[in-house]
């Protein structure tokens, strides 16, 4: 019997079939769990008959769009043969994967793929037996029905040729029954309120990355929490917003199981991308981020419409938008963008260690105190360390902030990113930061040298720190293009050089993906009246850095270096 997952996997690995940095390591991640499932310290095996059964299932379903059944694509069944074929060893009808994410570009089968799942577990599953609950959600409703109206077209074409299947079900126009064990499918989206008994057996996230909040997911996994053979299905192209959980959360924590940074055997992921924008001038890379182009009766056609696509892209300067949806990489929204997210993201680095060092810090106050943020660069030899804290206000409430800025405040602040204020105005509290700030500085023996702000709504704090700490030296910024223009210009130049690097802060990541160029007859700034999120945490940084930019670091002395015997007087 053939093992389509281990068939692909070795293709992929060997360089038969061409694919991505990700969709490798998931390769590589089944070939090594195969042989680590013959020791008994894996709690994993494989049983590629089940893999095979769930496959020939799929593989028998109609396409609504011409009424035949297909094989499925090679990936296709390494997905499928993923999902359904590894079981726990103590517990054998339990599955192993309770989390699936699968990212592609669009036009490569998704729809068709998931749909199958949905109606796998509506018509065969059996764990439970009884009573199983599939979900079809999205962002809203129109997106959570394209799934949803997908599983219903295909399960009517199969009951229009299998009596057994149409004495079984029933299909209403929101609800899909079976008459058999009381399952049923129906999408679910923010629109839909309340659903009486929610147990989502399977739930599948359409197209996860226009979602700008968690609700759904943990909605979902809420859900879930006394179900013991539940799923989640993440099926998304990639998208603009780099602030949506996708991006911030699950494509990192995906990454990171690839890699092996995270051990999660529960979490499966297949993401296929191209790996840089450069290669896509090369038609030959673009099967990275279109697997589908593996099936030969496809390839003119999708060859066809991608070099069509790309090369309107470059004539008309929409490339990110092509870049996105028919490459599956992330990109700004923006094409005046100030950061290259791929550049800002290669500059991270594991946070160093920054007690007794010296240190510039930026601070900007956001509109209405709902955002202040101070950021900070630590001098190292060759490279500026820069990292960030903000304080949260909650003055329309913490809800409408989350899903203003489009950003996880609770979950930052468990991770110590920020701190939401306690007021119960709303306000942020400038004593607080203070406190923060002072117990910064004396926690990690920092020598600041300068305290570098944007004057506008700054005068409570410099009033503390003129108290607390005179020797504290405090350096208004000017916000203006005469004045920010080159260190603007000189950080973007030295992010790319490496000369900047920093710890991967969400809410300072945030800001940089967010910042937007403008410019006038002094030069270029960051535009802070042009913008939908927080880039506070950015203008801080650049405040800081407009003040220490000019220091020398290609020789920068620690006080280590200086009382180390080697060093002579």
């Amino acid at each position: 019997m053939i093992n389509y997952a281990k068939d692909y996997a070795e293709k992929v690995v060997n360089g038969e079939r061409i694919a991505g940095k990700k969709v490798i390591l998931a390769a590589k991640r089944y070939l090594n769990d195969l042989k680590k499932a013959e020791k008994d310290d894996f709690p994993y095996f494989y049983d590629n008959e089940r893999a095979n059964k769930v496959i020939k299932f799929m593989e028998i379903l109609p396409d609504p769009k011409t009424m035949q059944s297909y094989p499925l694509a090679d990936f296709q069944r390494f997905i499928i043969a993923n999902m359904y074929g590894w079981w726990r060893k103590d517990e054998p009808n339990k599955r192993r994967f309770r989390k699936g994410m699968l990212s592609m570009a669009r036009k490569n089968g998704k729809s068709i793929l998931i749909s199958g799942i949905a109606l796998y577990e509506f018509l065969m599953g059996n764990s439970p037996a009884y009573s199983r609950q599939i979900f079809c959600t999205a962002n809203d409703k129109k997106q959570a029905n394209i799934v949803f109206n997908m599983v219903k077209k295909r399960l009517n074409a199969l009951r229009s040729r299998d009596l057994e299947t149409k004495r079984g079900t029933k299909v209403n126009r929101d609800l899909i029954s079976n008459l058999d064990d009381y399952s049923y499918v129906r999408s679910l989206s923010k629109e839909t309120g309340t659903v009486d008994g929610f147990e989502p057996h399977v739930g599948i996230l359409d197209e996860y990355a226009a979602s700008k909040t968690t609700e759904m997911m943990e909605l979902l996994e809420s859900g879930q929490a006394l179900l013991h053979n539940s799923l989640i299905m993440i099926i998304s192209t990639a998208g603009f917003d780099l602030n949506v959980p996708m991006h911030t959360i699950e494509y990192p924590y995906a990454t990171k199981v690839l890699k092996g940074e995270i051990t999660d055997d529960t979490y499966f992921a297949y993401i296929a991308e191209q790996d840089n924008v450069s290669e896509v001038d090369d038609k030959r890379t673009w099967i990275k981020s279109n697997p589908i182009l593996s099936v030969p009766a496809l390839q003119d056609q999708v060859y066809g419409y991608l070099a069509k696509r790309w090369k309107e892209a470059k004539q008309k300067g929409t490339k990110n938008s092509v870049l996105v949806k028919n490459f599956n990489m992330w990109r700004q929204a923006e094409e005046d963008s100030y950061m290259d997210i791929d550049t800002w993201n290669a500059a991270q680095i594991d946070p160093i260690d920054i007690d007794g060092q010296r240190v510039w810090f930026g601070i900007d106050v956001g509109k209405s105190s709902d955002l202040y943020a101070i950021s900070w660069l630590i001098p190292q030899e060759g490279y500026w360390y820069a990292d960030s804290y903000a304080f949260v206000g909650t003055k329309y409430g913490l809800e409408a902030k989350i899903k203003a800025d489009r950003l996880d405040y609770v979950r930052l602040q468990g991770m110590g990113q920020c701190e939401i204020t306690k007021l119960e105005s709303g306000v942020i509290d400038v004593e607080r930061v203070y406190e923060w700030l002072d117990g910064f500085v004396r926690e990690h023996n920092l020598d600041v040298q300068a305290i570098c702000y944007d004057p506008a709504q700054y005068g409570t704090l410099l009033t503390q720190i003129e108290k607390g700490h005179p020797e504290w030296q405090q350096i208004s910024v000017r916000q203006g293009t005469l004045t920010l223009s080159m260190p603007t210009k000189q950080f973007r130049d030295d992010v790319l050089d490496k000369r900047v690097r920093h710890s991967g802060n969400e809410i300072l990541t945030g800001a940089m993906a967010n910042a937007i160029l403008k410019s006038d007859n002094n030069g270029v700034r960051i535009d802070k009246n042009r913008y939908s999120n927080k880039i506070d945490a950015a203008d801080a940084l650049l405040d800081a850095y407009a003040i220490c930019f000019r220091e020398n670091i290609d020789d920068y002395l620690t006080d280590e270096d200086v009382f180390n015997d080697d060093f002579g007087f």
